[in-house]
C-alpha cells in the first residue's frame, strides 16, 4: 500500500483518487475551494460531476495543503493548468527531497511556453516529475469503464512504480520515456476538439471530422516532433488516442465548446455554458507561439485561435481552410 494524495478535487482528481483507493492505497484529495472540501466531504460524492460515485469514508478530504504533501509515497497534480504554477509554488515548502510528483493535467503555459511538467518542475526542484496521459474522461474512469493511458517519466524505475499503483483491470497503464511528446499531445488535441466541435455545431459531416482529425495530428506530430517529442507518441496513446476521444466524446468539453461556438455563441457566452477551463483556448494562443519558434504552421489552430480571439465567424474560418494552396501530403515522401 503507498500514500498517494491528489492536490486538486475535480472531476478527474477525484476519478483518479476513487481508482487509487480501489487498487488498495491511501488516499488524500486535496482542493483549493472550500465549497468542493464541503461537498466532498459531507456528500461523498461529487454530485455534479461525477454523479452516483461514491468516495469511501477511507479516503480523506483535505483543506490545508501542507498536510496533503507531507509523508506521501505520490503526490498526483490535478488541477486546472492556468492553476498549476501557482498551487506548485505554494505546495513546494511542504515537498521533500526525491518526492515523486505525478502531473495528469493538459496545458502550456502561454506566458512560457513550458509544457505543466516543467512548471511544476520549475517551482518545486527536488522533486522526481512524470506525467499521466492518454484518453481518459474522468466519468469513465470512476465507473471503472476500460481505459488505457501511458506515464512518461525520466526513469524506468518511476514510471514503473507509477504503473503499478494505478493499473488495474479496468485502467491499463503503459510506459513511456517521451515525456515532452506525451504532454504536447494531451494539450494540442484540445485544440483540434474546439475545431471537432465547431464542425459538429454547424452541422458538417463525418468527412469533414476525419478531415480535421487526420489533418490536426499531422498538426500535433509536426510541432511535437520540432520540440523535441517523438513520432511514436504521437501515434500512440497521448496522440491519436487522445485526439480521437476529444473529438468525438459527449463528455469533452473542448469539443462541447466548440459545438456552442458553431451554434453562434461567442467564446464568453460559450465560458459561461461550459463552467469549467476550457483547456484549448489556452493551449490554442500557446500552440501558435511554439509555431512560430519553432518555424511550423498550424492552420487550423492559427483558424480555431482566430474564432476565439478575433471574433472570426466559423464559416469563414472553415472555407479558409479549405481554400489553402495545394500540397503535398507528406514532404518526406517523394515519387
Amino acid at each position: 500500500m503507498k500514500k498517494v494524495s491528489f492536490i486538486g478535487g475535480g472531476s478527474w482528481g477525484t476519478a483518479l483518487a476513487v481508482l487509487c483507493h480501489k487498487n488498495g492505497h491511501k488516499v488524500t484529495i486535496w482542493s483549493a475551494l472550500k465549497s468542493e472540501v464541503d461537498l466532498l466531504r459531507n456528500e461523498r460524492e461529487h454530485i455534479h460531476r461525477l454523479p452516483g460515485v461514491k468516495i469511501s469514508d477511507e479516503i480523506s478530504i483535505e483543506d490545508d495543503l501542507e498536510t496533503a504533501c507531507t509523508n506521501q509515497d505520490i503526490i498526483v497534480f490535478a488541477v486546472a493548468s492556468p492553476f498549476i504554477r501557482e498551487t506548485a509554488c505554494k505546495a513546494a515548502g511542504f515537498i521533500k527531497d526525491g518526492q515523486i510528483i505525478v502531473n495528469v493535467s493538459k496545458g502550456i503555459e502561454d506566458r512560457t511556453l513550458m509544457t505543466l511538467c516543467d512548471v511544476i518542475e520549475d517551482e518545486i526542484t527536488n522533486a522526481d516529475i512524470s506525467v499521466l496521459s492518454g484518453p481518459s474522461h474522468a466519468e469513465e474512469v470512476s465507473r471503472g469503464i476500460p481505459t488505457t493511458v501511458v506515464v512518461g517519466s525520466k526513469s524506468k524505475k518511476t514510471a514503473e512504480l507509477i504503473q503499478d499503483i494505478f493499473m488495474n483491470d479496468c485502467f491499463r497503464v503503459y510506459t513511456n520515456p517521451d515525456m515532452v511528446g506525451i504532454e504536447l499531445g494531451g494539450s494540442l488535441k484540445n485544440v483540434i476538439a474546439l475545431a471537432a466541435g465547431i464542425i459538429d455545431g454547424i452541422g458538417m459531416g463525418d468527412n469533414t471530422k476525419a478531415a480535421l482529425m487526420t489533418r490536426g495530428i499531422a498538426e500535433i506530430s509536426r510541432l511535437g516532433i520540432a520540440a523535441g517529442g517523438k513520432f511514436e507518441t504521437f501515434c500512440g496513446l497521448s496522440g491519436i488516442g487522445d485526439l480521437i476521444v476529444t473529438c468525438t466524446s459527449k463528455h469533452s468539453r473542448n469539443h462541447n465548446a466548440g459545438y456552442y461556438l458553431g451554434q453562434g455563441f461567442t467564446f464568453e457566452e460559450t465560458k459561461e455554458k461550459i463552467g469549467q477551463v476550457i483547456e484549448g483556448a489556452n493551449s490554442a494562443r500557446a500552440a501558435l507561439d511554439l509555431a512560430v519558434k519553432f518555424h511550423i504552421t498550424m492552420p487550423i489552430a492559427e483558424q480555431v485561435s482566430a474564432v476565439l480571439f478575433e471574433n472570426k465567424k466559423v464559416n469563414q474560418a472553415v472555407e479558409d481552410l479549405l481554400k489553402r494552396e495545394k500540397r503535398i501530403e507528406y514532404q518526406t515522401l517523394s515519387w
